[in-house]
């Protein structure tokens, strides 16, 4: 993600389909022609699936004029494509995924309250109905999606994120997995937290898995979101120590404090523009303004 700068607009463009020869020099030709410059680009093929990330910077852009270009290419190349511009004047539009488990949510919703992050919750999803109460006492829209069909529903919240613009999502104990083909079209903005420090007890019973192999310290990874599951550039991690008198449900208590506390310091890092991901690497700027 790059830093936002008022002298620049920064689009990100997301394309989709069928592998197929000259996508990438297509649309990189396009940006040149138009006065952009090409920051970042990411591409991948899974069984015959082509996905490819860019990011383009214009001194000056008509957004009307590229999103009808962008558009006509992605026709004529048969690509489904998604475009999101960056707007450094505005606060962020978040997006958070949640399940059963609410103190991820809380959390959050507790520091915007207190202001310790400026953003604007947009919408919270949910793979059930069991929070709801808590995104209406907020007054924040809640849409509770089925995954009877992964596809479906994926394309169900697909349109929920083009609606409220969302420049973030965040995955707060949300029990699914999201597939290659909804994960590429947000390259580095899905953070999600686990309740293990990766790569170690991957998946859903990590706390489980801990307690059997009695494992003396326990924590958990606040990272972004790729294809390959728990397997993202990590952003954050913590963790505690387990002692002779701790029972799962002790571990998980305090596992869960310690979940809602690392999440939350993800999202903060990213909202103030202090992460930058590189070769599939996490760096955190300090913060602190620059010395002329």
């Amino acid at each position: 993600m790059l830093a936002a700068d008022k002298n620049k607009t920064i689009i990100e463009v997301t394309v989709i389909g069928k592998d197929r020869k000259g996508v990438v020099a297509d649309f990189t030709n396009f940006i040149f022609q138009n006065g952009g410059n090409i920051e970042k680009i990411n591409q991948n093929v899974v069984r015959g699936l082509f996905g490819m990330q860019l990011e383009a910077s214009f001194q000056k852009a008509d957004r009307t004029h590229i999103d009808a270009g962008l558009k006509e290419l992605a026709g004529k190349l048969q690509m489904e494509l998604k475009v999101h511009y960056q707007e450094p004047d505005r606060p962020r539009n978040v997006a958070i995924f949640v399940s059963k488990e609410p103190h991820c949510l809380e959390r959050i919703l507790r520091g915007r309250k207190k202001g310790e992050i400026d953003t604007n919750i947009a919408v919270i999803i949910g793979s059930e109905e069991t929070l709801r109460p808590i995104a209406e006492n907020v007054k924040i829209p809640f849409h509770s999606i089925a995954h009877t069909d992964q596809a479906t529903a994926e394309n169900n919240i697909l349109q929920l994120i083009d609606r409220y613009n969302i420049d973030l999502i965040v995955l707060a104990r949300y029990m699914r997995i999201l597939t290659p083909n909804f994960v590429w079209r947000y390259p580095n903005r899905i953070i999600n937290i686990h309740p293990s420090i990766l790569p170690a007890f991957p998946g859903a019973y990590a706390y489980v898995q801990a307690y059997e192999r009695g494992a003396k310290i326990v924590g958990c990874t606040a990272h972004f979101v790729t294809e390959d599951l728990d397997q993202g550039p990590i952003i954050c991690q913590e963790s505690f120590k387990v002692h002779n008198k701790d029972t799962l449900e002790t571990i998980k208590t305090k596992g869960q404090e310690l979940e809602a506390e690392t999440l939350f310091e993800a999202v903060k890092l990213y909202l103030e523009n202090r992460l930058e991901v590189y070769w599939g690497k996490v760096f955190v700027h300090d913060g602190k303004p620059k010395k002329k």
